[in-house]
């Protein structure tokens, strides 16, 4: 049968050497130095952890840095914005509003800047508007100048049509303003009325011949009707002084003396004067078929039966057919006394005559 081999355990019966050999062993095996065995543990976790929280202090740093010193909003330069400060507002409640509209990127630097010069009682409140990337400074100076310092400003010259007015509207106001509305705006004179009462007899005519040529403020908030206003109050204004006695005599209310010529306007007011008081108050004028077709007409224009021509029609064009200058409307109210019925103008001199071959031999 096979042998099995039995160990034999270490029991009190074991010699006493034997058992202190035993102990001896063991107790050398728990102290022994296994550390040059053991695997090592990787730093890697560590190392990425550090390079992590480094990475974000960095990166914390730099966008506060960047923003106090480049403090640009994120509105590109070829856009606007329109900030409108309200009255009483605070100099970080003004901040807000440049940083929303996207003129700043950071509020405290403006609010500093503020403290800086002292300014928080000189903001100027009102509708403000800036181009993207205004530097800060900038924007704060203009917040102290006040609203007219970032308007547009428009030049209506004198004699311009409605349409030629609603273009410079247009383009004074890079289109914020269109043609469409500007005209649209003017098409009833009843809609003011209440407002300016000289526009009653107007009716439900457009406005041209009332909005008075002069240049204006347009702020960023102004729409259309602002323009149409300020125009109206502005003919008020200038007209206030004039006496009117002359032409309603003469049986023409306010709309009516509406004519605009460049020189010798007096002397050409009593012509017209003279026309329209004798037995064939014919104007014949070219200007009134020219604001008609829009261009400088033909003769088969001016007498084609059409309802601005003066030469077909009796009396007065159905509008005014410009928007003249205070010269112009006070010529009407005090034209010459002159017998002359007709007058010719060529290379910018007036030449007047009384009778039709007078006239005819100025400029045969």
């Amino acid at each position: 049968m096979a042998l099995r081999q039995r160990q034999v355990p270490i029991s009190s019966k074991n010699s006493f050497s034997a058992q202190r050999a035993h102990a001896r062993a063991s107790q050398e095996f728990r102290t022994y130095d296994t550390s040059a065995i053991k695997p090592k543990r990787s730093k890697a976790p560590f190392i990425i952890a550090a390079i992590v929280v480094i990475v974000a202090v960095v990166a914390i740093i730099f966008a506060v840095v960047s923003c106090q010193a480049n403090p640009e909003g994120s509105l590109p330069a070829d856009k606007e914005a329109i900030v409108v400060v309200e009255q009483g507002e605070t100099a970080s409640q003004v901040a807000d509003s440049l940083v929303e509209a996207g003129l700043i990127g950071n509020a405290d630097v403006f609010v500093n800047l503020v403290k800086e010069k002292n300014a928080a009682s000189a903001i100027i409140p009102g509708s403000y508007l800036f181009n993207g990337k205004t530097p800060v400074a900038d924007i704060l100076d203009a917040l102290m100048a006040g609203p007219a310092s970032t308007a547009d400003t428009l030049t209506v010259p004198e004699g311009y049509t409605r349409a030629a007015i609603a273009e410079e509207v247009q383009n004074g106001t890079d289109g914020r303003i269109s043609m469409f509305d500007f005209m649209n705006a003017t098409e009833n004179a009843a809609i003011y009325a209440a407002e300016f009462p000289f526009l009653e007899e107007a009716g439900t005519n457009n406005l041209e011949g009332f909005l008075f040529p002069k240049t204006y403020t347009i702020t960023a908030t102004d729409n259309a009707q602002n323009v149409v206003k300020m125009m109206l109050s502005q003919y008020q204004t200038e007209t206030a002084g004039l006496d009117w006695a002359y032409p309603e005599g003469a049986k023409l209310n306010k709309y009516q003396t509406k004519e605009s010529n460049p020189d010798n306007m007096a002397t050409v007011a009593s012509v017209f004067y003279n026309r329209l008081a004798s037995d064939r108050p014919y104007l014949e004028s070219d200007a009134t078929t020219a604001y008609e077709v829009g261009h400088d007409p033909s003769g088969e224009e001016v007498h084609a039966n059409t309802p601005y021509s003066t030469y077909t029609n009796a009396g007065l064009p159905p509008t005014p057919i410009c928007n003249p200058s205070l010269q112009a409307l006070a010529a009407v109210c005090s034209p010459e006394q002159t017998d002359y019925m007709y007058f010719y103008s060529g290379g910018g001199e007036y030449t007047f005559s009384v009778t039709y071959e007078d006239h005819q031999s100025t400029y045969s």
